[in-house]
């Protein structure tokens, strides 16, 4: 009796060429590299979206023909096609420094578990650099139920903020967008309105009070004279705090701990500014830029005494950056900031019910 034969090997199954080329996009921008890396990737992956004869391409040697796609990126596609998982992308998994790592708490990691979403973020209707729907899917990808988009108000011009009709237009943006995801049978999942608005000198919000109020969540945040004596720099921000509208304040000392742009902590009266919080209902933001890591952990440890909320934001400017949660869940947990007063720990109902109700908050609570 004759032995049976061996099957023929098959050749192995393509993988999918766009979602490589978007995961190094996403690790080289939770490692922080240089923009004009990930842009390379990020466009790459635009246009392979996009073409319709990729593996014919990749056959004649003709990708880089297409919009976007350079040497690096058109071998990525080529390996991806094959079966293979690309060069880069396996180099990238292998030196990616994981955001666990470091003594990374155990109860870090049971404040992470309980995220729900994250309360800051940014698009390319401002200073960000991927475009909304962009950035909502990495966020859904990530197991959020919500992101709060947070663009820039108008006066921060080098960071293209919102004028009041760019503003309009946005909301109708991403009105399409959840319609969209209502429909789409995937994980439950809703882009929240929002903006992070510039707390002016004299502690005005640089965006009217009517479009304030048509928002899910509101950030305000300190982005000019950081260097303001202390004596004017608190009332200032008291002044803010106590805006009907104001729901988290943002990176309140503003420091730059790493990188060309290091710069030292805006000076005010932590006891009055935490009270104020605390008084007004206002979040203070656990920023996990790591090169923000704001506030620092002593401050952090003082508005946890205060009785304070906590907002752990990423104020990412790109997909990957929403990875970096868990910077401010290491401090969050070093600082023993309560679960329950984490309010992208509640579920999107719950936020949302805070912030209507904040709007709204009496003299005396």
């Amino acid at each position: 009796m004759a032995e049976p034969r061996d099957p023929e090997p098959r050749d192995p199954e393509p993988r999918d060429p766009v979602a490589d080329l978007r995961r190094i996009a996403f690790l080289l921008e939770r490692a922080h590299e240089p923009t004009y890396r990930v842009r390379a990737f990020r466009r790459a992956a635009i246009s392979a979206a996009g073409a319709l004869d990729l593996a014919e391409r990749a056959t004649a040697g003709t990708l880089q023909q297409l919009d976007g796609v350079g040497e690096v990126t058109a071998r990525c596609i080529e390996e991806s096609l094959s079966g293979v998982e690309p060069v880069y992308l396996r180099r990238m998994e292998a030196v990616e420094v994981s955001p666990y790592a470091d003594g990374f708490a155990e109860g870090a990691a049971l404040i992470q578990a309980a995220l729900r979403g994250d309360c800051h973020s940014h698009s390319d209707w401002s200073d960000g650099g991927s475009p909304i729907a962009e950035m909502a899917q990495t966020a859904r990808g990530l197991g959020h139920s919500y992101l709060v988009l947070t663009d820039h108000s108008p006066r921060l011009t080098v960071a293209n903020g919102l004028s009041a009709e760019r503003l309009m237009r946005q909301l109708e943006v991403v009105a399409d967008l959840n319609a969209a995801y209502a429909t789409d049978g995937g994980r439950p999942f809703r882009i929240l309105t929002g903006i992070e608005v510039d707390i002016l000198d004299d502690g005005a919000l640089d965006q009217s009070a009517e479009l304030l109020g048509r928002l899910d969540l509101v950030v305000a945040s300190v982005h000019s004279k950081l260097r303001m004596p202390r004596a004017e720099m608190t009332p200032r921000m008291v002044a803010a705090i106590a805006n009907q509208h104001v729901d988290v304040l943002g990176h309140c000392t503003g420091r730059m701990v790493t990188g060309k742009r290091s710069r030292p902590e805006s000076e005010f009266d932590a006891e009055i500014v935490f009270a104020a919080c605390e008084r007004f209902g206002v979040a203070v933001e656990i920023n996990s830029r790591p090169e923000r890591l704001d506030p620092p952990k002593r401050l952090l440890r003082q508005a946890v005494e205060a009785g304070c909320l906590v907002s752990i934001d990423t104020d990412a400017h790109a997909p990957g950056q929403l990875d970096w949660q868990p910077n401010g869940c290491d401090r969050a947990a070093r600082c023993a900031v309560p679960v329950e007063s984490i309010v992208n720990s509640w579920s999107e109902d719950d936020l949302l019910a805070w912030t209507a109700d904040h709007s709204h908050r009496p003299e005396e609570r």
